[in-house]
């Protein structure tokens, strides 16, 4: 990666939020209280309630997008405003309270170790985690896919929690898919084609401080058939380069 050290690294942590009222505050709190000197920006992807507000009552910048684009959309609009500013890092942490800020520094450690975009995997050997049903059948397969595709064992594609440096920025920068489930498959597809280093590492995944889950035996089975369709455009749809014109 750069030779920048962590110490001096500058570091945005981005979080899309939409209708987290009930627990963006506290996760704000957690995140400056174990990650001091890292930058906030909340990115609220369209709610109908207070989650701009209170977000920045507990000190973070905030970007309201006035119609929701989803999690890709709203991350894009991160990478952008870390390239304006300068950012060498961006970690995607969930508004929910369901990734934990302490482990942040195990994802930067990664990126010292040469990691272009560090993965926080449930299913690495850290925590209980565990998924049923249509949506662990298609977990498995976007593992064995994606494990072939990178020359590596990736254990949790379509992990949100994510550190990434320099060159992830600058490609997601000039796009990230806003389709669903773009922001994990496409965007994996993406890195691994511009040749980025991947690296897993174990995490434990949290309860939901708020909100409503998204699981149900319908959507699970409509995640499966999704995340299939994914996959194939990903497959079949190029996108520029980390070092061409189109992403600087």
């Amino acid at each position: 990666m750069s030779s920048t050290s962590l110490s001096t690294r500058r570091v945005l942590i981005v979080m899309p939020a939409l209708n987290e009222q009930a627990s963006v505050g506290a996760v704000i709190a957690h995140v400056k209280q174990s990650l001091p000197g890292m930058d906030v920006l909340v990115v609220d992807d369209g709610s109908k309630d207070r989650t701009s507000a209170l977000a920045r009552a507990a000190g973070a910048e905030v970007a309201r997008l006035s119609v929701n684009l989803g999690v890709g959309g709203a991350m894009r609009t991160g990478f952008r405003y870390a390239v304006a500013r300068g950012y060498d890092v961006v970690v995607q942490v969930d508004a929910d309270g369901q990734h934990d800020p302490d482990e942040v520094g195990a994802l930067l450690q990664a990126l010292d170790e040469g990691a272009d975009i560090a993965i926080g995997s449930r299913f690495a050997g850290k925590g209980a985690y565990k998924a049923s049903g249509p949506r662990k059948y298609a977990m498995v397969v976007l593992s064995l896919v994606f494990s072939r595709l990178a020359g590596r064992k990736l254990s949790d594609v379509t992990s949100g929690f994510k550190a990434m440096g320099p060159r992830a920025i600058r490609l997601f920068a000039a796009y990230y898919p806003a389709e669903y489930l773009g922001d994990t498959v496409e965007s994996l597809v993406m890195a691994i084609r511009a040749k980025l280093t991947i690296a897993e590492i174990p995490v434990v995944m949290r309860e939901r401080a708020g909100g409503t889950p998204s699981h149900s035996p319908v959507k699970s089975a409509v995640y499966l058939g999704r995340a299939g369709l994914a996959l194939l455009l990903a497959l079949v749809r190029r996108r520029p380069s980390v070092d061409s014109s189109d992403a600087a």
